[in-house]
């Protein structure tokens, strides 16, 4: 009966996921706990798969890695199951032999197997190097101790890594933010001189404009003035031919001296086209038969600087 209640208990603070003993048992608002270690394995191997919650193992009921709360009592209970041992009847069927029923006294070091003195002259460990389990133990303790201290190591380094990671990727991000800022502002000063540029040529063509067609004005108020004057001289000379003999005789000298004596004056010369014609440099060109590298590097200060580098293609 005793029995009976030690395994109930057991089973109460066995973890679901690697079904030993808890280890710093974590508890879930479900009910259900975990070792630290596997849960938070749980938790990884959900964000890996970019999973929205991580999810109970057990019952699958979604929780957030903050909701974990650590179960002292559960902690207390497993740590003195531990130092429990088994029964009697337990203890002993537990150091014999699977195959033979006989007392496992033997380790094989070939097949890393604890074995029986029927197993040793067996085929399948004939030859093998054989040990007595009291002989071996300590060896392999210090060699499990070594290695567990190893992972440790493992362990720790792999989160100095990991962190370094986060780090550069937090640096290159706020770098490549900056460039992308000044790459923007340096673009924007060169449109700032586009536009500048621009309005510097309308304004010449503007004043161009206005002095020419203000000389044009003047030319065509002249002729004008020419037109009408021709007018005047053909009307007189119109009535004398249809006049009589002694008014067309009168003064008529005169007249045809003044005609004669008439010089027509031509407009002044223009160019067709505005004197200065602004030529726009090809930048389409320019940049098609250049390639410009930026590269950005890291000194040893943590700094990032951008090199600039044009040639021709």
């Amino acid at each position: 009966m005793a029995s009976n209640i030690l395994v109930n208990i057991q089973e109460e603070v066995t973890c679901p996921i690697c079904l030993d003993l808890l280890k710093e048992p974590l508890s879930l608002d479900c009910g259900h706990s975990f070792c630290q270690v596997c849960i938070t394995t749980n938790n990884k191997e959900s964000a890996a798969t970019q999973e929205e919650k991580s999810s109970c193992p057990v019952c699958r009921i979604g929780y957030e890695p903050g909701q974990l709360r650590p179960n002292r009592h559960l902690a207390n209970i497993a740590e003195q199951l531990r130092g429990v041992k088994m029964s009697p009847e337990g203890e002993q069927k537990k150091e014999l032999c699977v195959r033979h029923g006989e007392k496992l006294l033997l380790f094989c070091k070939q097949d890393g197997k604890v074995i029986c003195w029927l197993c040793e002259r067996s085929q399948e460990h004939r030859g093998h190097q054989t040990f007595l389990i009291e002989e071996i133990v300590q060896e392999y303790q210090g060699k499990l101790q070594g290695t567990l201290e190893q992972m440790r190591e493992k362990l720790q380094e792999s989160g100095h890594l990991e962190a370094e990671v986060k780090e550069r990727t937090t640096s290159w991000k706020s770098q490549i933010q900056s460039e992308r800022q000044r790459v923007q502002a340096d673009f924007a000063e060169l449109r700032g001189l586009l536009d500048s540029a621009e309005q510097k040529e309308l304004q010449n063509l503007n004043k161009e404009e206005e002095i020419i067609l203000h000389k044009l004005a003047e030319d065509e108020s002249e002729l004008v003035q020419q037109s009408q004057l021709i007018d005047v001289l053909i009307s007189d000379l119109e009535h004398r031919l249809e006049a009589s003999d002694i008014d067309m005789l009168q003064e008529v000298p005169d007249i045809i001296q003044r005609c004669w004596n008439f010089t027509l004056k031509k407009p002044k010369t223009f160019p067709e086209q505005p004197r200065r014609m602004f030529q726009a440099p090809d930048l389409r060109a320019m940049l098609r038969g250049l390639t410009v590298d930026v590269t950005l590097n890291q000194t040893s200060n943590g700094r990032s600087v951008r090199f600039l580098q044009i040639r021709e293609k």
